[in-house]
């Protein structure tokens, strides 16, 4: 077995946000300190050991972070090379660099999953001639910012040729990818993981709806064949595996009537992945825990059917009442400004027993 981190040893954890304060959570459950680094404000912070507060082009804290862990892990992709090249030349860093180049630009993702042998919406990189890139991905089509943008930010639907410029002006000249519209059914997500001895274990996939953009719920078991259950899975471990990852990732996929198509990755712990927490042993935080620190992997068996559901924006509010039902679990994330579209936490309704 691969060596394990030691008991009281510090985790780093890039970004403060909602999914740092879970990992740091779970890391407290298995007996680890967790120092976040955060340039804003910071949830995660109010249950970690220590809080640096400084930007990613500050090198000389990024240096001292390093120093003070064990082990660093993130909870977004969008970390500047620079400041990689500081933290991983100290520390070690897990999922590794290669992890956050593929999918921190949509073009490299979609290329990385292509030369896979995996399917894809069919895609072109965006050029000065908009109508010529829209005709090898085709009409309808969604042209999207190759780095950054979540939550449905930095994209704009095309449905005609006629709206493709307009559509482009709204990116303000970032660079872009136009990808095709894929006829889905339901959009699915596997969360999986591997850990640093090459073993993998993947949670059964969720189904996925989103409002204005935005996840809303993801619903355990998802409405699909079982053949197709086990695609997603082995789809999963097929990435993990090029990728020689460490750590747990959320794969996306879109349901068609020839199979699955790969919508995107995502080399962190993810929203979709939340309902494990009141369906498994052991959670999706836990499983990138032991799986950056070296501990054996859950098995990601699912004990209940499960619908995750976010409380976004002033949907917050409904908390105390929904805590009130049966069967519901309450994550809120201390967040201190409600905002329209911004996730302030998440129930996990358990429907029943698998």
């Amino acid at each position: 077995m691969t060596d394990i981190l030691p008991s009281g040893s510090t985790i780093g954890i890039l970004g403060g946000g909602q999914l740092g304060r879970m990992l740091a959570m779970a890391a407290a459950r298995l007996g680890y300190k967790t120092h976040v680094y955060e340039p804003g404000a910071a949830p995660a912070a109010d249950v970690a050991h220590a809080w640096t507060q400084a930007g990613y082009d500050d090198l000389d804290a990024l240096r001292g972070f390093a120093e003070a862990c064990d082990v660093i892990t993130f909870e977004f992709e969008n970390i500047p090379a620079d400041a990689l090249d500081v933290l991983s030349g100290t520390t070690p860093l897990y999922p590794d660099r290669r992890a956050l180049e593929v999918s921190q630009d949509r073009m490299i993702e979609k290329s990385f999953l292509r030369d896979l042998g995996l399917e894809t919406a069919p895609f072109s990189a965006v050029t000065s001639d908009i109508r010529a890139d829209l005709k090898q991905s085709g009409v309808p089509a969604i042209l999207k910012t190759r780095r950054f943008g979540y939550d449905g930010k930095g994209q704009a639907r095309v449905m005609q040729m006629d709206e493709a410029e307009a559509a482009l002006a709204s990116l303000n000249g970032a660079p872009a990818i136009a990808e095709g519209f894929v006829n889905f059914s339901a959009e699915i997500s596997v969360i999986a993981a591997r850990g640093k001895d090459g073993s993998v274990a993947a949670y059964d996939p969720g189904e996925n709806v989103h409002v204005d953009g935005i996840l809303s719920t993801t619903t355990l078991p998802a409405q699909i064949p079982a053949s197709l259950r086990t695609d997603a899975v082995l789809i999963a471990s097929r990435i993990l595996n090029a990728l020689d990852y460490v750590g747990v990732m959320g794969v996306e996929l879109f349901v068609t009537p020839n199979g699955l198509v790969v919508n995107e990755i995502a080399p962190r712990v993810h929203n979709s992945g939340h309902w494990t927490q009141a369906g498994c042993a052991v959670d999706q935080f836990e499983q990138h825990i032991r799986a950056i620190t070296g501990w054996p992997l859950g098995d990601g068996s699912r004990h209940a059917n499960v619908v995750m559901e976010n409380l976004i924006g002033e949907g917050v509010d409904l908390a105390p009442s929904l805590a009130a039902e049966p069967g519901v679990q309450v994550h809120l994330y201390g967040k201190a400004e409600t905002r329209a579209g911004r996730k302030m936490g998440h129930i996990n309704r358990v429907t029943g027993a698998a």
